[in-house]
């Protein structure tokens, strides 16, 4: 494989929009990166950009297997509020309850 590269060369690459990083993009982040953290900044990103149901659940389903509790998933949707905005947050909710496994009286009236 190739040597690895350092995050000012990683940065360079994607600064030029270097193809091959669709390809070898991933090493230094999982060298840096623990598990926890990498899955919590995946259901942040996925809530980010209203991702659909069945992603949120992967995610979480790999953030609980890598030991996060539910309230640390909780709180990045809540620390999210500032970043995207409270609709997004809200909208995202109610598939983060599925995802943890709420019954559907958990949700209350959503009329």
């Amino acid at each position: 494989g190739r040597p690895a590269l350092d995050g000012p060369e990683l940065l360079r690459r994607f600064c030029i929009g270097d193809r091959a990083l669709a390809d070898d993009s991933g090493e230094l982040w999982a060298r840096c990166v623990d598990d926890r953290t990498r899955e919590l900044i995946r259901i942040g990103a996925l809530i980010a950009m209203s991702a659909p149901h069945v992603s949120l659940q992967m995610a979480i389903d790999d953030a609980l297997s890598a030991g996060v509790a539910d309230d640390e998933i909780i709180a990045v949707m809540d620390g999210l509020v500032s970043i995207v905005g409270l609709p997004r947050a809200v909208a995202a909710a109610p598939r983060i309850a599925f995802a943890l496994g709420y019954s559907e009286d958990f949700l209350g009236d959503q009329e």
